[in-house]
């Protein structure tokens, strides 16, 4: 694998990553909370009311954080912004956010859109490799693997060789037609959405 590839897995890795997680914020069924100093007391509650445990998941100071939890300091600068709600919408609702991931793997199933590269047909053919626009339902056995492998920390080719897998065996290998276990190549992600 040329250092290319890599490069193109880990970007197709953080493309999945934030199709799930942006899933999972669809299921919310209350807004999470948007000021620094409400995030900073919700995510307080979470780490059992340490704010030095908050500070090092934040990577700031205690002091920082006491500040904001004081009302002191009301704007964060970009990178603690986006770690505070990064960190607040992982942390958030819980419960309905595994609602929807059970749901999505016992019955559901996920919706997969998206714009990449697909093919396993020879150059000439309506199979040959190109990119396309393709969004399916994929079935229940195949979120359970994609969200198994997202919850357990799947590498790059893990995650992709799941969610790629998910596609070809839905659109390309549609029940029976002859095409079961057909390696069917997609890369080049250029944009990637999951709905439960």
């Amino acid at each position: 694998m040329t250092a290319d590839d890599v490069l193109r897995a880990a970007r197709t890795r953080a493309k999945i990553m934030d199709g799930i997680a942006r899933a999972e914020r669809a299921l919310f069924t209350r807004a999470a909370p948007k000021s620094a100093r409400a995030q900073m007391k919700f995510l307080r509650t979470r780490e059992k009311g340490s704010t030095k445990s908050l500070a090092e998941r934040l990577g700031v100071s205690r002091k920082t954080v006491q500040r904001y939890l004081s009302g002191a300091s009301t704007k964060p600068n970009k990178r603690l912004q986006e770690t505070l709600v990064q960190e607040t919408e992982s942390e958030w609702q819980p419960q309905v956010r595994a609602q929807g991931r059970q749901r999505a793997a016992s019955s559901g199933g996920l919706i997969i859109s998206c714009r990449a590269y697909f093919g396993f047909g020879p150059e000439g053919t309506s199979d040959a490799g190109r990119v396309r626009d393709i969004s399916v339902a994929v079935s229940s056995s195949h979120a359970a693997a994609i969200l198994a492998a997202q919850e357990d920390g799947a590498t790059e080719s893990d995650l992709h060789d799941a969610v790629a897998e998910a596609i070809a065996d839905t659109y390309f290998c549609q029940s029976g037609d002859g095409r079961a276990g057909l390696e069917v190549k997609f890369a080049d992600v250029e944009w990637l959405n999951i709905q439960f």
